[in-house]
């Protein structure tokens, strides 16, 4: 239980306690204790800087399942003896530790600010990246690390939200010691839809965004219909199967067309070119860098897009707004998600006000 006063404000300054945390504490009453399962935005008058988000409330995101990005230290061992740690439905039995993700969020005016940041060892950010070694182009066939945030929109709150109200589990089947099946991002009812925000390493990371996508029955569409990627494949250009052996890419890493013009052994290409969103598909800005072994990644988004596909925020909804969250890690669909329901909530103007002492 929390009961504030005024000599727990003088407190605060004693101990140079961040009074960001002490706003909080202040607007929730005088003796009310925090919900657990929420991550709290405080209003600034400005986009928050570093110095902000040092002293911005965490919230631990705990999300479960995913499949772990090792390096393999014995390349030809078969992948399902290396990949122990992968989730049950897809390599065996053994269970993945959970991965805790820290959560912080800031509002002002006109935009929302959430900020993740979570320990991945491997730098993904190269997605089937090409490289020349001087007679032939090869792919590594890599993956790409990311994130999903999914908003509830829904009327009323029931059942309870979580991300597996999206996770649609088709063309399952078991034979003998072998399991198979696709997970589909798509709703199980009609009548509804859910905001997504999906954030790639490479694809979108490179361009400063994240795809602002949304859910219903009939699946996963972009706020602004088409495709943004596509391969970087001579062979996917041809309609066959890219990044395979006699394949190379269309454009190299500076935009130029791969001819037959002489370039160094090491040259690079991109495995997939994106086009840049426009209009709605690009409401949500993305900003990333690595922190030693950490990926912490920025979004940015009006609170209010006036897109009939996006949720709006404001303070004035005192439960806040529930929403999911999944991990990539070097994968497509093997993916962490929360398993509870997250709630954010935009705490009134006057709690953005605090600053810490000096």
């Amino acid at each position: 239980m929390i009961c504030t006063s005024v000599p727990a404000v003088k407190t605060a300054r004693r101990h140079r306690i961040p009074l960001l945390l002490l706003a909080l504490l202040l607007t929730l009453g005088a003796c009310r204790e925090p919900a657990a399962d929420r991550l709290y935005a405080l209003k600034l008058e400005h986009a928050p800087t570093e110095a902000d988000w040092q002293r911005a409330l965490p919230r631990a995101v705990v999300v479960r399942g995913g499949r772990v990005h090792k390096v393999a230290v014995f390349p030809d061992i078969d992948k399902d003896t290396v990949h122990t740690s992968t989730p049950s439905c897809h390599h065996g039995g053994a269970i993945p530790t959970p991965l805790t993700v820290e959560m912080k969020a800031f509002y002002t005016d006109t935009d929302l600010f959430v900020r993740l940041s979570w320990r991945d060892l491997t730098r993904d950010d190269a997605m089937n990246r090409w490289q020349w070694d001087g007679k032939d182009w090869r792919n590594d066939g890599a993956l790409e690390d990311g994130f999903g945030l999914l908003w509830d929109t829904r009327p009323t709150p029931e059942p309870a939200f979580s991300c597996s109200l999206a996770c649609h589990i088709e063309d399952f089947g078991v034979a003998g010691a072998t399991f198979h099946a696709r997970n589909h991002m798509k709703l199980a009812t009609d009548g509804s839809w859910l905001d997504l925000w999906n954030w790639k390493a490479d694809r979108t990371g490179r361009f400063g965004f994240a795809d602002d996508r949304w859910l219903d029955r009939g699946g996963m569409h972009g706020d602004q219909p088409g495709d943004l990627h596509r391969p970087n494949s001579r062979a996917a250009l041809a309609g066959e199967k890219p990044f395979g052996p006699g394949d190379a890419p269309l454009y190299d890493d500076k935009g130029r067309a791969v001819d037959g013009a002489f370039r160094p052994a090491g040259s690079q290409a991109p495995g997939w070119l994106t086009e840049r969103p426009s209009g709605r598909r690009a409401d949500v800005r993305a900003s990333a860098f690595r922190q030693g072994d950490m990926w912490v990644v920025t979004l940015r988004r009006a609170l209010d897009t006036g897109d009939p596909h996006d949720i709006a925020f404001s303070p004035d909804r005192q439960d806040g707004y529930a929403f999911g969250l999944s991990v990539m890690d070097h994968t497509l669909d093997e993916h962490y998600a929360s398993r509870a329901t997250e709630r954010l909530v935009l705490l009134p103007p006057s709690a953005g006000r605090a600053r810490t002492t000096e």
